[in-house]
């Protein structure tokens, strides 16, 4: 008994590791935002990457977990935010008519390593143990290094030095505030991380759920795989979609992809059969795909290319809370009910509250644009007024 406590104890920190890593890729998020901001896309991003090096070269000598929380957890961490970020932002520089189609191809890689790389990292594994298999991604980190010098800022950037010759930059170059003033992204910035709350759910614990109701024996991989390859698939359609969805019109794709999916994660407990399952996947990776591919391209319509580094930022550090603490609460009620059904019948229900409240954006987008024209022709008048 005491060997089995131990072993599950042991499991649960290395489950913090890899916690850890994630909630410390989206905490960083407004930091980064800010240094890209300072510093540029470039400079962020090699200098992200070559972190995420370091941390991952030193995870690899790592022969205790504590260390590890250190080593992986939070520096290959931060350096991997540092690196992400500017990523999504330098596309604004290069693109505007494709924008949609572009993060969609951009953001579909990560689909491909998704059901590419468990399967690369278990060979690995198997053959070269954990230190070596840390040593060969580091190949891919210092692959990502280089990536970032390819780029190269087209949009004019915010200069460091204040107009009073101080090295220091001025707090509103540090801290945007612009971005708040606009009340369509203060209720985009709401509105995501209230729909994450049960978002991420069916993703931690589908798999326990598929093993407690049809066996252990059950090939429930099959359902990442299908999340994986038509998440892929979405960004690219929907990525495509969203360049001939005119102006903050675009917030209705992702208004229904959060019913979809918050629908798709209540028909989880109804399917009595895995084939009802896959279909569920299926549904529910296509519109993850929607979602985040036209998240950038949203950002850039509400606040402006000069803006838009600083509004992804802090939109990502505000989802870091609902992935980290919607998860959890669904296991605890798993714990309390002996079932995961009341838990992704709950889950559901944030994504569908969320993508009502993105239902305000281009109302409030469009009041607000009305209210320009008639200032602006208010103006135009006056000015004629004076002439004559």
């Amino acid at each position: 008994m005491a060997l089995c406590v131990c072993v599950c104890v042991c499991v649960t920190l290395a489950a913090w590791v890899g916690s850890l890593s994630m909630g410390m890729i989206f905490f960083c998020s407004p930091i980064v935002s800010i240094f890209t901001d300072l510093l540029g896309c470039r400079m962020t991003a090699i200098g992200g990457a070559a972190v995420g090096l370091v941390g991952l070269l030193a995870s690899s000598f790592v022969k205790s977990l504590g260390p590890m929380y250190f080593t992986y957890g939070i520096v290959f961490a931060c350096g991997c935010s540092f690196a992400y970020q500017p990523s999504l932002v330098i596309l604004g520089h290069y693109f505007k008519k494709r924008l949609g189609l572009v993060n969609g191809i951009v953001t579909a890689g990560s689909s491909v390593f998704t059901i590419t790389l468990p399967f690369l990292l278990s060979g690995l594994l198997e053959r070269v143990g954990l230190q070596n298999t840390m040593r060969v991604l580091s190949i891919f980190m210092f692959i990502l290094m280089l990536a970032g010098f390819t780029y190269k800022p087209l949009l004019p950037s915010n200069s460091i030095s204040s107009k009073t010759g101080s090295h220091c930059p001025p707090m509103s170059k540090i801290f945007n505030v612009n971005i708040w003033k606009s009340v369509g992204y203060r209720i985009w910035a709401f509105g995501i991380p209230a729909a994450l709350y049960g978002y991420f759910v069916p993703y931690v614990h589908l798999m326990k759920h598929v093993e407690e109701k049809f066996g252990e024996d059950t090939n429930k991989e099959v359902l990442l795989m299908c999340i994986g390859i038509t998440s892929g698939v979405g960004r690219l359609i929907f990525g495509r979609v969203a360049d001939y969805v005119p102006g903050v019109n675009k917030v209705y794709l992702q208004v229904v992809s959060f019913l979809v999916i918050g629908l798709m994660s209540m028909m989880i407990p109804l399917c009595n059969i895995f084939g009802g399952l896959i279909a569920v996947c299926l549904l529910m990776g296509l519109f993850d795909g929607c979602f985040i591919c036209i998240m950038a391209p949203i950002a850039f319509e509400l606040v402006g290319s000069q803006n838009v580094s600083q509004a992804i930022g802090f939109l990502l550090g505000m989802m870091s809370v609902p992935m980290t603490v919607g998860p959890p609460i669904a296991g605890f009620l798993r714990d309390r009910l002996g079932s995961y059904n009341v838990a992704f019948y709950l889950a559901g229900i944030p994504p569908i509250i969320g993508g009502a409240m993105l239902c305000l954006i281009p109302w409030v987008e469009a009041k607000r644009k009305r209210r320009e024209h008639e200032a602006e022709q208010e103006a135009e008048e006056k000015l004629t007024t004076a002439r004559v």
